[in-house]
């Protein structure tokens, strides 16, 4: 019995580079490390600089995988947060290679991809979904974000803009979205027309106030270098040597996707984002971002990327309740059919 039970047991150590803090690496009052310990029943002894594990085999080379990634994060500069070391547990253990990937990226090249550092905070995507993104994004012409709130659809691409434009790959940075309930009437006084669209807006502000200040930002808007506009006001226009996002695009027809798509110019890459099972158009009316990939699906420089429950980068509940009504909604489908 005895044999047995130390044939199914592995032990590995992690040693500790002396320049690195072991305070650093398992956290104030060893946070990080019972987070480690909370989500594995490996025994996890810290001697010296030594780091031992002893447990079943595949549990004890994910630990020792976990405390690898952070250190590989610390020799990068990346100060360790509860919120960083939960995100590579979740890599580390819940990791799917998707179609076309031969291997996943290391979380410590996920959480260590520094898109833009604003006011001394780094932003970073978080879940590979969102590493797959925003690469998706830096090699396409014209990338398609398609998944739940919370997974850092707007929030990412307008932090890979703003670097975009901060090192002179655009001359100018355009948000967009589809302002339903303002019916995208443009017809009328503007005075009138801003106060209506303004509430629709309001998030793709907040991002640009993020990551730009809102003492920086009226600057650039003032000289055109940024603009904020309903998905309107692009009709006619061509928009070149511009990084342009267009933010809810369930929220389109199909005649205002394609009247969007076809905007794009020369020197220019957009990115569309949205949710389909959040849609506000009126019952009946077919959605833009339900049928685009049937119809681009196969066009070079076009790439779609599907973000999940796993990406929901927001409290813990809220990828919760997405995976809940995703069962849900699968459920219903298979009752209908």
């Amino acid at each position: 019995m005895s044999e047995h039970v130390a044939a199914a047991t592995a032990q590995m150590k992690i040693l500790v580079p002396g320049h690195q803090s072991m305070v650093a690496l398992l956290g104030q009052r060893d946070s990080f490390l019972k987070l480690i310990e909370g989500a594995f029943g490996a025994d996890i002894l810290v001697r010296g600089n030594e780091i031992t594990i002893s447990g079943p085999p595949d549990e004890a080379e994910r630990v020792g995988r976990i405390f690898e990634e952070l250190l590989e994060l610390l020799e990068r500069g990346h100060d360790l947060t509860e919120d960083s070391v939960g995100q590579t547990i979740a890599m580390v253990t819940g990791g799917v290679v998707e179609p076309g990937e031969e291997e996943l990226p290391r979380p410590s090249e996920v959480l260590g991809d520094n898109l833009l550092s604003s006011r001394g905070k780094k932003i970073a995507p978080k879940t590979f979904g969102q590493k797959r993104y925003v690469d998706a994004i830096r090699h396409a012409t014209m990338t398609f974000a398609i998944g739940p709130a919370g997974t850092g659809k707007t929030y990412l691409a307008v932090a890979v803009a703003v670097r975009a434009l901060q090192e002179r790959q655009v001359s100018r940075l355009i948000l967009t979205r589809p302002a339903v309930e303002a019916g995208e009437r443009l017809g009328f006084l503007p005075a009138s027309l801003y106060e209506k669209i303004d509430p629709y807006m309001r998030p793709l502000y907040d991002a640009l106030y993020e990551m730009t200040g809102p003492d920086t930002l009226p600057r650039p808007m003032e000289r055109g270098v940024v603009e904020v506009a309903p998905l309107g006001f692009l009709r006619g226009r061509t928009l070149n040597d511009a990084f342009i996002i267009l933010d809810e695009a369930q929220n389109t027809t199909p005649e205002q996707m394609k009247m969007f798509l076809t905007r794009l110019g020369f020197g220019s890459t957009a990115v569309v984002n949205g949710d389909v099972t959040q849609v506000d158009l009126p019952t009946g009316q077919l959605s833009g971002l339900h049928v685009v990939q049937e119809i681009l699906e196969g066009i070079e420089g076009i790439s779609f990327v599907h973000l999940g429950g796993k990406d929901v980068v927001r409290h813990k509940i809220v990828q919760d309740i997405v995976e809940a009504y995703g069962r849900y909604g699968q459920q219903r489908l298979a009752a209908d059919d």
